[in-house]
């Protein structure tokens, strides 16, 4: 054959359509590295998402924003006698709440997931010392009791609204990581199979299994061959952990990952912009939920911790004109933590409005006077200046952070930019309370979600509870405490109503954490992949993975 002969069959070959191949792996991108597996230890999402795929939680809310039942065969209720009310032993109003679980629940190892598992997680949760997250729960949950292998039964010092819904009380594998709790509770959260033998079998009790980590790189998930369940459709999920936007979004275009979750993902600014550029390779959804971006300030600060320099900073911010320039005006601002979609929000309440001269006159009557470069000083001299810290290499919240100080400058104030790793920030400086100014970060709950964890005072991280709790900010107001003990106990919602009004009041007037807006998760998936349901709320879209589906 000539050579133009070659070169045209070459040209022929390369132009014809191929067989398509069976799609048995995914690949993901996520922009956070998790600082630990344990599911009850170090609140993080993209931990969350990761452990989504790997166990079942007994309870979670799914994309209707209802409670279902993952691991248990029904949600307690009192209609169907999951939930009783009684007396405690004391004399108080209580309740016992039962949970069955589900046939076939299996650990990787193939050993039965049982109510030693659970009796565990709560007896380890009950160990203060241990340092689990949502203390409060074991703290009312006074009794465990169990009939068979499949049920548990708690009993509460307390009613409570939402008795059905688990939380974070999931089962741990009891068979291996029991004896290393008993040898040192305390010591527990460092020396768990969770973090020390990762790719251990018995941990993982999903559809998947996590097989390899390379910390702070990827974590690569394999089939777990104990699921009794609906079988997932892909043979290996690859989690891609890159921490900067940039490279995470250059990593989907250059297919080195086929999809970016919206839970720990692309700031939305970014995706708006992808989107634009990449119309008709990927699929895109826009997600609003239960997401409340804001700044946690460190309230024992001397410089933050008076109100007035708190509203200065509210009012000195265009949060509007933010949210338009940057995220396309699709992000609702915030007046408070409460969701515009939560049915408890009180509408009287309107967000700071942007008030230069407002800020800086409350910054006059709290004593902070214009320095001689502009940034204000107390009589003592103090500069108004403190760290304003986030996540490095979020792209979206970097650029925020750069407009908010502009803003803060123009009042007198100086924030010094200073950003860490998200597992450094998280799992040391947020967790242990080692920030000295703002932090800005997101929450994210579920429907009507008593935010205890975050404002009651019994749960400011310490030592001594070995930086258990989310009260970050160190608040503390008695008011506030018993109205967060009262309103779980009531179980009619219109009474509920005004009680949710007075925590929302008093969050707006005392400022324990100034909030931003409420984010909506932008998620990217290639255009062959169908099933994935975003909830908009802390439950992850990974939890139904065996859903996912190629087209």
């Amino acid at each position: 054959m000539q050579p133009a002969a070659w070169a045209i069959a070459a040209s022929l070959l390369a132009a014809a359509p191929t067989l398509a191949q069976p799609r048995d792996t995914l690949s993901i991108g996520i922009s956070q590295a998790p600082s630990t597996f344990h599911p009850n230890i170090d609140p993080m999402f993209a931990k969350t998402y990761v452990l989504g795929f790997t166990r079942r939680p007994l309870t979670a809310y799914g994309d209707d924003w209802r409670l279902t039942c993952i691991a248990c065969e029904a949600v307690p209720t009192i209609e169907n006698g999951g939930v009783v009310r009684e007396t405690t032993p004391d004399g108080k109003p209580g309740m016992r709440v039962t949970w069955r679980l589900r046939e076939g629940l299996r650990w990787g190892d193939g050993t039965p997931v049982t109510a030693e598992d659970l009796r565990f997680a709560w007896e380890a949760g009950r160990a203060f010392e241990t340092g689990f997250g949502g203390a409060e729960f074991y703290r009312q949950a006074y009794e465990f009791l169990s009939d068979d292998p499949r049920t548990v039964t708690l009993r509460f010092d307390r009613v409570s609204f939402d008795a059905g819904s688990a939380g974070s009380f999931e089962p741990l594998p009891a068979h291996v990581e029991r004896a290393r709790w008993e040898a040192d509770r305390r010591a527990y959260r460092s020396r768990t199979l969770y973090d020390t033998e990762t790719t251990n079998p018995a941990l993982w009790n999903g559809p998947y299994r996590i097989t390899a980590v390379q910390p702070g790189a990827s974590v690569t998930l394999e089939r777990n061959a104990a699921w009794q369940g609906p079988a997932p459709a892909f043979r290996r999920i690859n989690i891609r952990i890159v921490e900067n936007s940039a490279a995470l979004e250059a990593q989907l275009l250059s297919s080195q990952v086929d999809m970016i979750s919206g839970e720990a993902g692309l700031p939305l600014d970014q995706a708006i912009a992808l989107e634009r550029r990449a119309r008709g390779r990927f699929r895109f959804h826009y997600r609003p939920g239960l997401t409340w971006e804001h700044m946690d300030v460190r309230l024992d600060n001397p410089v933050l911790s008076d109100t007035r320099v708190r509203r200065a900073l509210m009012h000195a911010m265009d949060r509007p004109r933010i949210v338009q320039s940057l995220f396309d005006g699709r992000q609702p601002v915030a007046a408070t933590s409460i969701h515009p979609d939560d049915p408890m929000l009180d509408r009287s309440i309107q967000p700071h409005a942007f008030d230069l001269d407002l800020a800086k006159r409350l910054l006059e009557e709290a004593g902070w006077r214009p320095g001689p470069d502009g940034i204000r000083v107390n009589a003592a001299g103090q500069r108004l200046a403190f760290d304003l810290q986030t996540t490095a290499g979020n792209r979206s919240r970097e650029a925020v952070q750069q407009v908010i100080q502009g803003m803060w400058r123009a009042a007198g104030v100086e924030a010094r930019i200073v950003n860490q790793p998200p597992r450094v920030l998280f799992g040391e400086t947020l967790s242990q309370r080692r920030f000295n100014g703002a932090v800005l970060f997101a929450w994210i709950s579920a429907p009507e979600n008593v935010p205890r964890t975050t404002l009651h005072s019994s749960e400011i991280p310490t030592a001594e509870r070995n930086w258990s709790g989310q009260n970050h900010p160190g608040y503390v107001n008695p008011e506030m405490d018993e109205l967060l003990e009262a309103l779980p106990q009531e179980l009619d919602a219109e009474k509920r109503r005004p009680m949710w009004a007075r925590l929302q009041a008093m969050t707006y007037r005392d400022l324990p954490a100034l909030p931003l807006w409420h984010r909506a998760d932008a998620h990217v998936w290639p255009t062959w992949l169908d099933g994935v349901r975003p909830t908009g709320n802390q439950y992850p879209s990974s939890l139904w993975v065996t859903d996912w589906r190629v087209r």
